[in-house]
C-alpha cells in the first residue's frame, strides 16, 4: 500500500507491477461482515452482563467499530491483491484470457 487504501504501483521488494489490480468492493464487504460478527455479540454480552448506560454503550462501541474497521480494511485489501496475484487474475499472469 502506498496510502491508506491506495495500492502501490509496484511491489517494493520484487518490482511486480500492481497498477492493474482491482479489488472493487470485496475488502469493504468483508470488513463490514467481520466487524459485525465481532461487535454485535460483544454489544449484547456487555449489555446483558454489565447494564451500562446506553450512551456509554453507544459511544464505546462506536469507537471500537470504527477502530476495528480502519485496522482491518487495508489488510483485507492487501489480502485481495495477494489472492489475485496467486490466482494470476487481472493481468498478473502475463497472458490475458482469450
Amino acid at each position: 500500500m502506498s496510502g491508506y487504501l491506495t495500492v502501490a504501483p509496484a511491489c517494493p521488494a520484487c518490482g511486480e507491477d500492481l497498477s492493474h489490480q482491482r479489488t472493487d468492493d470485496g475488502p469493504a464487504y468483508l470488513t463490514i461482515l467481520i466487524v459485525g460478527k465481532i461487535i454485535a455479540p460483544t454489544i449484547f454480552w456487555v449489555f446483558v452482563t454489565f447494564r451500562p448506560d446506553p450512551l456509554v454503550l453507544a459511544a464505546g462501541f462506536s469507537a471500537a467499530t470504527v477502530a476495528l474497521a480502519l485496522w482491518l480494511l487495508p489488510r483485507l485489501k492487501g489480502g485481495f491483491v495477494g489472492l489475485q496475484w496467486s490466482r494470476r487474475m487481472h493481468g498478473f499472469g502475463g497472458t490475458e484470457p482469450a
